[in-house]
């Protein structure tokens, strides 16, 4: 298959599954071409992301590798054939890779679980907090700028209402119901819309008030993103200058350890509900 410049996280995160597959197998790079009927070259650039894989072949590697997990290659053979040009190609050179990266990672979800510090979750969020938020960036986007992200962040919801939707749970802490990005009005209106998205089947929101204290990684928004096997989590963490993804099993357990000490420190859901319904009659 020809090269695909540049690859996608998902790209790059499918060559890292083969190289960790091949590692685990004891394997040199030569050895696996050598054993795969291929040069050094197309293993690398493979395992890289810059070369793409059919699923057959990954299902051929795998055998070779004799990896037995049969779910685990179940998945990455139908992440090799995946085909489709995912709506946020749509805004490719206009916004960042992580950004769209995010939304792939979305789009392929079984689940997600995540800790909201000061901002609304991005996939509950109304279009005039977006507005809001966006407008305080530095330095400031341009008008034409403004509406492509906001579009973006906005079809982003989509993913909910899928006739399959993953299941989600957001934990908001207080401060972030509090901040007022907008206004009054348009806190208010942020808040009604929390409401009335936790009323999904799908979607369960926990609030961690302040009175609850102190819990691991307080200072920094998490979102874990389940994948179609456990192998294939992924969380990704915001920064000022671009979001980051971790993938590494051992930083994975303990971000799931931080989620449920977490989540151990919030509300239940109708209390949680009870708690916004307070704070928007306060504002």
């Amino acid at each position: 298959m020809p090269p695909r410049k540049p690859p996608t996280a998902r790209q790059c995160r499918l060559g890292a599954e083969l190289r960790k597959m091949r590692e685990h197998a004891g394997l040199t790079p030569t050895e696996a071409a050598a054993l795969l009927g291929t040069d050094r070259t197309t293993i690398s650039n493979t395992e890289s992301g810059r070369f793409g894989v059919s699923g057959a072949r990954v299902r051929t590697w795998a055998g070779h590798y004799e990896c037995s997990d049969a779910a685990y290659v179940d998945a990455l053979a139908d992440m090799a054939e995946e085909r489709i040009k995912g709506w946020w190609e749509d805004y490719r050179g206009e916004l960042s890779g992580s950004a769209l990266d995010l939304a792939e990672l979305e789009h392929h979800a079984a689940g997600f679980r995540s800790v909201q510090i000061m901002h609304m979750p991005g996939l509950l969020q109304t279009e005039d907090y977006v507005r809001a938020v966006y407008s305080e960036s530095l330095p400031a986007p341009t008008p034409a700028s403004l509406r492509r992200r906001m579009s973006h962040r906005l079809r982003r919801r989509d993913v909910l209402d899928r006739s399959n939707p993953p299941a989600c749970t957001f934990l908001v802490h207080e401060a972030a119901l509090r901040m007022q990005f907008g206004g009054r009005k348009v806190a208010r209106g942020q808040l009604e819309h929390l409401l009335k998205e936790s009323e999904r089947d799908n979607v369960t929101v926990r609030v961690i008030p302040f009175a609850a204290g102190g819990f691991p990684n307080a200072g920094s928004s998490t979102h874990y993103v389940y994948g179609p096997v456990p192998q294939l989590d992924t969380v990704q963490t915001d920064a000022l200058l671009g979001s980051g993804f971790v993938d590494a099993e051992a930083r994975l357990r303990v971000f799931r350890a931080v989620l449920d000490r977490t989540e151990g420190r919030s509300l239940d859901p109708q209390s949680s509900r009870d708690f916004i319904k307070e704070v928007a009659e306060q504002v």
